[in-house]
């Protein structure tokens, strides 16, 4: 096959994307849960003791754009409060009693997910997790377009 016929690693990457959340919705949605999933990493994080969108972003991999997004609609959801620190520039952010009963319906969810991606790893044979992790160390080390502009210069 070409490289007009094989797929992207980008385009690969966003399809696999979509079938985990495709598959996520699912389960909150049989939850009777009105939940997005972009929510689960900024509430693993707030949950695991996360304070500031910078603690979240230092425990996710998304960036400060990204979580901020994510902690207005969180906010407007009632899940999450601010309160500002230091000198207003920075805001706490914790749970509210709200997001606390959330969190706790789907703490078992979390780790029946985990259990399902090591199936899903046992089953294709490969630590995707571990790859993946591995591939964005290689990446922040040399990022895509200066590998793309190596090759070229060959």
């Amino acid at each position: 096959m070409d490289s007009k016929q094989k797929a992207g690693l980008g385009e690969l990457l966003r399809y696999v994307s979509e079938l985990v959340e495709q598959g996520a919705d699912e389960h909150y949605r049989a939850m009777s849960l009105s939940y997005r999933a972009r929510y689960t990493p900024v509430l693993r994080a707030l949950n695991a003791g996360a304070q500031t969108v910078t603690d979240i972003t230092e425990r996710t991999h998304l960036t400060q754009g990204a979580i901020s997004q994510t902690i207005a609609l969180l906010d407007n959801d009632g899940l999450i409060s601010r309160h500002a620190v230091d000198d207003g520039r920075k805001s706490r952010i914790q749970l509210t009693a709200v997001g606390r009963t959330l969190v706790g319906k789907l703490e078992r969810h979390w780790a029946v997910t985990f259990a399902a991606i090591a199936s899903l790893e046992e089953e294709i044979g490969y630590p995707l997790r571990q790859v993946l992790e591995a591939a964005a160390k290689a990446l922040e080390r040399e990022g895509f377009s200066d590998r793309i502009s190596a090759i070229k210069a060959k």
